[in-house]
C-alpha cells in the first residue's frame, strides 16, 4: 500500500480515537468511533486475499450494526432527556442497549463470536491493531 495511505488511515484511527476518547456529546463520540472503523477496514483488507475480504466483510456489518445500535440507544436517550450530553444516561433500556453494543464494537465475552474470525483472515500486524488500539478507541 502507498505510504501516504498508510500514514492517512492511521491518522484517522488516531483522530477518531481522540475523538471518542474527549467527547461529551454522543454525536461526536459515534462519530469518532465511526472514523476509527473506516480507517481500519482498508488495513484489514490490504492482503490481496479471500481470507482478508472476507474479514473486512465480517468486520464491516458488526461494526455498522454496533455502531446503529449505539446510535439508537443516544437517540432513545436524547429523546427520552432532551439531552444529547452522554453523562446523562439515566433509562435502564439505553443502558443495557449501550453496554451491549459497546460489548460487541469490542468483541467481549457474550458477543465476541465475529472476533476469532477476524484476526484469523488478517496479518498479525493487523490483528494486533484489531486486538489493542480498537479496544482503546
Amino acid at each position: 500500500m502507498n505510504p501516504i495511505i498508510n500514514f492517512i488511515l492511521f491518522s484517522s484511527m488516531v483522530a477518531g480515537t481522540i475523538l471518542t476518547m474527549t467527547s461529551h456529546h454522543w454525536v461526536s463520540a459515534w462519530l469518532g468511533l465511526e472514523l476509527n472503523t473506516l480507517a481500519i477496514i482498508p488495513i484489514i483488507s490490504k492482503t490481496h486475499h479471500p481470507r482478508a475480504t472476507e474479514a473486512s466483510t465480517k468486520y464491516f456489518l458488526i461494526q455498522a450494526a454496533s455502531s446503529a445500535l449505539i446510535l439508537l440507544s443516544g437517540i432513545i436517550n436524547a429523546h427520552l432527556h432532551g439531552s444529547w450530553d452522554i453523562s446523562q444516561l439515566s433509562n435502564d433500556f439505553t443502558k443495557i442497549m449501550l453496554t451491549t453494543a459497546l460489548a460487541t464494537k469490542l468483541g467481549l465475552a457474550p458477543v465476541h463470536f465475529w472476533l476469532p474470525e477476524i484476526l484469523q483472515g488478517v496479518p498479525t500486524i493487523t490483528a494486533l491493531i484489531i486486538a489493542t488500539w480498537q479496544k482503546i478507541a
